[in-house]
């Protein structure tokens, strides 16, 4: 669905089948697995080398795909919470403020989207202004990114566009939610892992997503799994011991099941996830300089 998706993003720039950047995103993810956030740039990186495309548009393709990402993940959240009965979630008031939140921030920030599409450079002037006051380079770098996004949302052309992308990525989400949701349910032998909801498998699914933000090589997958396990023993009353071996169950289907398939990947396309994680870098910081 990614692969659909970014496929679907480039295209007025070029011609793309659906499945094509199927291998970029498999190897992406693995890198990040492995290597932690430092190798997120490499699927616009292998995107920007597969298909000839300046790495500047894919890196603005990235912002606007981790943009969808972040709405769709708060829209179905605030949905869950506000739709759930009375009592199905704990903490039901402070959650139900939350969902009120998470809704309000998704619409100001689809309004933002619409504006910089509008009108990137006013924007990206305004800001500047307002930041310069503080520091001109602070200045200088917010509007370098918001004209860097202006340029990523140069690829929604139309309502149709925008429709298509949302629905991916609503769909890619559910998807994840379910794969929460199943592997929680398969725990039979716990009471409350066998009884998860899918309100309660959502949440789970933004705890991990928080914790996922700063992925660490390898450590980070002990810290994801720590933090899920707390979640699962304070919310939702589950047992040190099941918790622990749910939340590490989670991390292997959610993230770490794509490892031996992109290693696999890799090998056939003869690249070293190593050695394009340092040179995605490497293009990312002189691409910064330039446009210092």
């Amino acid at each position: 669905m990614r692969s659909v998706r970014w496929a679907w993003l480039v295209r007025h720039k070029k011609k793309l089948s659906p499945l094509s950047l199927l291998g970029t995103q498999v190897i992406g993810f693995t890198a990040v697995a492995l290597i932690g956030r430092f190798a997120d740039l490499v699927r616009p990186y292998l995107v920007s080398k597969k298909t000839g495309l300046p790495l500047s548009s894919q890196i603005a393709v990235y912002v606007v795909e981790r943009l969808f990402d972040a709405g769709s993940m708060a829209l179905i959240t605030s949905s869950v919470i506000l739709l759930s009965p009375s009592g199905s979630l704990p903490h039901p008031e402070e959650l139900r403020k939350a969902g009120y939140w998470g809704l309000a921030l998704t619409v100001l920030g689809t309004l933002f989207l619409v504006v910089v599409r509008l009108n990137g450079e006013a924007v990206a002037s305004f800001f500047e202004r307002i930041f310069s006051l503080l520091s001109k380079r602070i200045g200088l770098a917010v509007a370098d990114k918001i004209r860097a996004f202006h340029s990523g949302l140069d690829t929604i052309r139309s309502l149709s566009d925008f429709a298509v992308a949302a629905a991916l990525s609503l769909g890619m989400w559910l998807v994840i939610a379910l794969a929460y949701l199943e592997t929680t349910l398969a725990f039979v032998a716990s009471p409350e892992l066998a009884a998860m909801t899918p309100a309660k498998g959502v949440l789970l699914m933004i705890v991990s997503g928080g914790a996922s933000i700063i992925q660490l090589p390898v450590l980070g997958w002990f810290t994801q799994i720590g933090v899920v396990a707390a979640a699962m023993s304070k919310f939702f009353g589950v047992d040190a011991e099941p918790a622990m071996g749910c939340a590490a169950t989670l991390l292997l289907v959610t993230f770490l099941g794509i490892v031996p398939i992109g290693l696999i990947w890799a090998r056939f396309e003869h690249v070293s996830l190593k050695k394009l994680t340092e040179e995605s870098e490497h293009a990312g910081e002189a691409l910064a300089h330039r446009r210092v």
